[in-house]
């Protein structure tokens, strides 16, 4: 399988700009020398500055033809159509290079792609698809996609809406395959059905899967007492088909080289690890502290349209992950809110009550719920 090296969480000495540049170099070295060449940074990462370590630990060191390289623009950033061309122009600076091998849209959502009302985010209202097929049409670009961080549902219209689209970046790990917001499996199957390439990222979810807790670990262990638990999520994302590259963000030369050997050995699951896998996932969300067989009882139930149900397990799964709040599960109510009741998350709601089959009143569950994920939402 294609690994591809996430310059998100590079190594740093004394904050996220003061770049380690003699582990970086390393890094990148023993990446290359794998076989593998597909690097993956944005406009925003460690500061603003994740381009500028790029272009120094690998533009600078290597032969343009040697590697891949993926940016993309900030569209959260709601850049004005003034300034949309000039961003783009200093990302080819930043990284010293005259273009980019994949381009990607960052981020898009419903926020940003229909806005609150239905009636057009910062992605139609500056024109960034027309923009971006310009840089393609010139040359600076070769292979034009988005990251997205939302519905199947919206995934399926953007790309109907834009056939120019050539890939898209997902979400995509044994934790999101069934998860309610994220819907990593649903998409999955939308970018294919329109026969579009996938990226995946998160693979570990920024980390989170590569702990377990021991009962969880143990299953999986039985089976490969050698292998990283890591590794299996490295494992599931290489069983699909249409990947173009299998994303880790790696901080540290021992990751590289653990992800190095696991996608050289890479082999898809077979059923008995399938099997494990599913029952270590659900282990996972047991020891959340809302578990998955509670939330079950909410089936069915909405609060302002949205299922309860996918409020209660996104707010679970965030205070299981090394960093709550930057666990990604926490930006997707915003979403789900303009989705189904055209809601801004940041306004005053309106007051329902969620009561379930036997009378109980959890009002007060869900509200505080959606206080956190709103809060932590970004």
């Amino acid at each position: 399988m294609n690994l591809g090296f996430g310059m998100m969480r590079l190594p740093v000495k004394n904050g996220p700009t003061d770049f380690d540049y003699g582990q970086l170099n390393q890094m990148v070295d023993e990446f290359l020398e794998a076989g593998f060449n597909y690097f993956d940074t944005s406009y925003v990462y460690h500061e603003g500055k994740s381009q500028e370590a790029v272009r120094k630990a690998l533009v600078e060191r290597y032969s343009r033809e040697s590697f891949k390289l993926a940016t993309k623009f900030p569209t959260f950033n709601l850049v004005p159509e003034e300034d949309v061309d000039k961003v783009f122009e200093s990302q080819l600076k930043d990284m010293g290079v005259d273009y980019i091998d994949y381009y990607l849209l960052h981020n898009l959502q419903n926020v940003y792609y229909d806005g609150v009302d239905g009636n057009g985010g910062v992605v139609k209202t500056t024109h960034l698809f027309e923009h971006a097929k310009k840089w393609k049409e010139e040359g600076k670009i070769k292979h034009l996609g988005f990251s997205f961080h939302s519905s199947a549902k919206l995934l399926d219209r953007i790309l109907t809406e834009h056939p120019e689209t050539e890939f898209v970046q997902i979400a995509l790990n044994p934790i999101d395959w069934t998860s309610e917001f994220v819907q990593a499996k649903e998409c999955y199957e939308v970018i294919r059905k329109h026969n579009k390439k996938v990226i995946i990222m998160e693979m570990v979810k920024g980390g989170g899967l590569s702990k377990l807790p021991d009962e969880a670990e143990n299953i999986l262990k039985e089976i490969h007492p050698d292998k990283s638990i890591s590794s299996w999520s490295l494992r599931f994302a290489s069983s699909l088909d249409d990947v173009i590259t299998v994303l880790s963000g790696m901080s540290n030369i021992d990751q590289v080289r653990d992800n190095i050997k696991t996608s050289k050995e890479a082999l898809p699951l077979n059923k008995e690890e399938q099997e494990a896998l599913e029952k270590a996932m659900m282990i996972y969300r047991e020891s959340a502290p809302i578990p998955q067989s509670e939330i079950e009882k909410y089936r069915g139930l909405t609060w302002n349209g949205v299922p309860v149900t996918a409020i209660l397990q996104a707010y679970s799964i965030c205070q299981v992950q090394p960093i709550p709040g930057f666990s990604d599960d926490n930006n997707y109510l915003k979403n789900a809110l303009i989705e189904y009741a055209h809601l801004d998350l940041f306004s005053e709601l309106p007051k329902e009550k969620v009561v379930l089959k036997d009378g109980s009143d959890k009002t007060e569950l869900v509200e505080k719920c959606v206080t956190w994920l709103k809060e932590n939402s970004f």
